[in-house]
């Protein structure tokens, strides 16, 4: 399950990456508006599946509200979703130890 959580944490992180530094410029500076909506679905998705396994997972490991408050955090700003991969991959084995 936290597998899971971290795969589709860094893929929406990278889906937001690509929407806001390949599409937005290929719809302003070259004219291609199909960009943004194509990675926007993806992206959307990508996000609903990151909020749904969040939550999952806070339920599953009993995650402090903290952890959880930098989980929802790391879904909306840039770039956050690698360090909170770190953090996650650091503690991963004591945070699947934490209840069968």
């Amino acid at each position: 399950m936290l597998n899971t959580f971290r795969l589709v944490s860094l893929l929406e992180g990278t889906s937001f990456l690509l929407l806001l530094f390949v599409a937005m410029p290929a719809k302003y500076y070259l004219g291609y508006p199909q960009a943004v909506t194509l990675m926007g679905w993806a992206h959307g998705g990508l996000f609903m599946a990151y909020v749904f396994l969040a939550f999952a997972a806070f339920q599953r490991y009993n995650w402090t509200d903290g952890l959880m408050a930098r989980v929802m955090v790391s879904g909306v700003v840039p770039f956050a979703c690698f360090f909170l991969d770190k953090h996650l991959r650091a503690g991963s084995r004591e945070v699947a130890l934490e209840r069968p």
